[in-house]
């Protein structure tokens, strides 16, 4: 049986087994699921606890005997505990974003917000704007729909937006020279935040700064979030230093092996 571990479609890309082995003392797998093996692998639920990624936020919840209360509003999960065959749902994306929005001095209260992208961590970033009182929270999507408006819609009557946040994979690697909007027209934003954490800038981030705006991209979430479901996976709480010092280890690691 595998003890930890992390789920998802694509994880080629993935910083969180240097995370998790940093910060903790086990072996955290990376285990690439298709659909279909999505599906066994849940209903053999054969591990102790696991982060689960795109696209299986929300899929793996009929999975599961019991929902944290806020992995219960939000509608996403990223983190599975097996407590003697009870499986508990929790999303440490909330705490992750969270810690970013406020280690950056990006203040949401009484902002109008936009989130570019209608999926898991879509309603996680959403629920951390309104918790953080923001004055306005409008989700951008390529179907526009009831909760969502459209790019074109997103252009033409929201361009006074003061944060933006992305969680689409557009820009992500290896597709980096995606963007998924121009920020030319949002000339009262004063932050955008990227959830992507690779590459260490995104295109989108880097316009951000160029317009003298800031950008932030997510790989401090993607830490601060792995913290969060290590104190889960362990049953021990763990100082908030030690978000910052994997942080940095991290970019060192990433910067040496790009070089």
């Amino acid at each position: 049986m595998m003890r930890y571990g992390l789920i998802g479609e694509k994880l080629g890309h993935s910083y969180s087994k240097i995370i998790h082995e940093k910060i903790a003392d086990y072996t955290y797998d990376l285990i690439p699921l298709s659909k279909e093996e999505f599906v066994d692998f849940m209903e053999k639920k054969a591990f102790t606890a696991i982060n689960v990624t795109i696209p299986y936020k929300q899929a793996v919840i009929p999975y599961l005997d019991e929902l944290d209360p806020l992995a219960k509003e939000i509608g996403a999960v990223n983190t599975v505990i097996n407590r003697s065959g009870h499986y508990i749902g929790y999303n440490t994306d909330f705490f992750g974003f969270t810690y970013m929005l406020e280690h950056n001095n990006i203040n949401i209260k009484g902002k109008k917000c936009l989130i570019l992208g209608s999926g898991g961590t879509s309603h996680t970033v959403s629920a951390v704007l309104q918790h953080l009182g923001a004055s306005e929270v409008l989700i951008v999507s390529r179907q526009s729909s009831e909760l969502t408006i459209s790019y074109e819609e997103c252009y033409a009557k929201h361009a006074d937006a003061q944060v933006i946040a992305n969680t689409t994979p557009q820009g992500m690697y290896p597709n980096i020279d995606a963007a998924p909007i121009d920020l030319v027209p949002f000339t009262r934003c004063e932050a955008v935040v990227d959830a992507i954490f690779n590459p260490l800038e995104t295109k989108l981030t880097k316009q951000a700064k160029k317009l003298g705006m800031k950008g932030v991209t997510g790989l401090e979430m993607l830490v601060a979030q792995a913290k969060q479901a290590i104190e889960y996976f362990l049953d021990q709480k763990l100082e908030d230093a030690v978000i910052e010092d994997t942080y940095q280890n991290l970019l060192e690691a990433i910067k040496e092996r790009s070089e």
